[in-house]
């Protein structure tokens, strides 16, 4: 699971049944400052230095829906309207799309054409199936972009033979499907990780609690499963669990004023919590309230400096993870300076949602530069399942597109799951986040090929 620096953002959080993916990732904005370097990427999704795009032969085509002599047409949809969080999704993660068209159109497109997103549809949260059979009647665009809190529609794209990136907070729905893609492998939302355990040892605690929604399975999951494994590796690292709750409501309506006083009671120092953002407020008030305020929070789903900062001293020294190169690390060589360089040219905002949509746009990319001149969906999607490393340009661990359609599980995390688990983390200092670890190498990884607890190792990806 990967990690978390200051910058200006709008708020992107979760819907409840996809808050556990933060921080499973954790276990498989503003920005930093950009540099003049502007590194591209290979096939794979490995960083080069070249300065130069791969070479790509024009080669006209029909009967290719969404494809012209001059341009790839692409559609996404959709959260926008009515989303319960009142976050920034779909407008942010379509901001990161368009930046990197920009970035790659800039360098001649892709085999003689530009990329572009022509269709942009709000699923308004239930629509989702809907705004799905849209594109697919109309077929004029060449590959699909979900960002969704309900995606009811995705089976459709996926039936349909089109190339569909995500937002890959929904596991179950990327399941067995080999024409979907995120910005991770298909997630076990329930296994134990090191990646989860870490964060309250970089906190000195003693004794966890764990807190879910219980109307969301991802979240109840990763309470549960988030408990299990502080009780794994519990000898190795002097942690116990206090607390457990997977069953909270969602919204916390009735405040959490008896779940507070029962971790005080048991005498609590660290709270793991896969809520949203706005519930781990609720939490860390609740907390303040009742003398609490010294015990420190591990945040999946807060990687908005905004919203952090808008809260005063309430999050002080809690730790927050990110799922990509955090904006606060050093580009490197990395897609991390390009990334802030092109929202800059394009005049957005950096957000967390932007980057994901950053990185579904460029396994786009890879796909048809691995599919060569004479591409279709049907190509594109067998070139991207042959990636083996693809990395987003040093943005992502490693995924393996070769097995990594299916959900690892505790009984067997070797088939489908990641070679190494990687994390990145900050901690939030002043109002600002301030990166845990080596700032030219983020990841903290521990080797999947023993499931002991070590400290992990300090990785790069560029």
């Amino acid at each position: 699971m990967p990690s978390i620096p200051a910058w200006t953002s709008r708020p992107s959080s979760r819907l409840p049944a996809l808050l556990v993916v933060c921080g499973v990732l954790l276990a498989a904005c503003s920005n930093s400052g950009s540099t003049d370097s502007s590194p591209t990427t290979s096939s794979s999704g490995g960083s080069t230095t070249s300065g130069t795009a791969p070479a790509q032969a024009f080669v006209p085509l029909s009967d290719v829906p969404g494809v012209s002599d001059e341009q790839i047409a692409f559609s996404a949809f959709g959260t926008q309207a009515n989303n319960p969080l009142g976050t920034c999704v779909l407008d942010c993660y379509t901001d990161g799309i368009n930046a990197y068209f920009a970035f790659r159109n800039s360098e001649g497109g892709v085999h003689g054409r530009d990329m572009v997103l022509t269709t942009t549809l709000d699923d308004e949260l239930g629509n989702n199936q809907a705004r799905a059979l849209e594109i697919i009647s109309a077929d004029d665009t060449f590959a699909a972009f979900s960002a969704t809190q309900v995606p009811s529609g995705w089976g459709d794209v996926a039936d349909a033979g089109i190339p569909l990136y995500t937002w890959s907070i929904h596991p179950s729905e990327m399941e067995g499907r080999e024409s979907i893609f995120g910005y991770t492998g298909v997630l076990c939302t329930s296994c134990t990780n090191r990646t989860l355990v870490y964060p309250a040892t970089l906190a000195d605690a003693t004794t966890v609690a764990t807190l879910g929604y219980g109307v969301s399975p991802n979240s109840k999951e990763c309470a549960e499963g988030t408990a299990e494994a502080v009780e794994k590796y519990g000898a190795e690292t002097g942690l116990k669990v206090g607390y457990t709750n997977s069953e909270l409501a969602f919204g916390l309506t009735n405040g959490v004023g008896p779940e507070v006083t029962a971790m005080k009671d048991a005498g609590v120092d660290f709270v793991m919590g896969c809520l949203d953002l706005n519930g781990m407020k609720t939490i860390a008030q609740e907390l303040e309230r009742q003398g609490m305020a010294d015990v420190k929070m591990f945040h999946p789903n807060t990687y908005d400096e905004s919203f952090v900062a808008e809260a005063g001293e309430l999050f002080e020294g809690d730790i927050v993870g990110v799922t990509f190169r955090p904006f606060q690390a050093n580009p490197g060589n990395s897609q991390l300076a390009d990334f802030q360089k092109w929202m800059g040219e394009t005049g957005s905002e950096i957000t967390e949602l932007a980057m994901i949509g950053w990185i579904n746009a460029d396994l786009a990319y890879q796909g048809l530069v691995a599919a060569g001149p004479e591409f279709s969906r049907e190509k594109v999607i067998a070139a991207t399942n042959q990636m083996s490393e693809y990395d987003a340009g040093g943005l992502i661990a490693p995924i393996d597109w070769t097995r990594q359609h299916n959900a690892p599980t505790n009984e067997d995390p070797a088939t489908h799951g990641q070679k190494q688990s990687c994390a990145n983390y900050v901690q939030v200092k002043s109002g600002k986040f301030e990166l845990v670890g080596d700032a030219d190498k983020p990841f903290h990884c521990w080797d999947n090929s023993s499931t002991e607890w070590v400290e992990p190792t300090d990785t790069d990806f560029e």
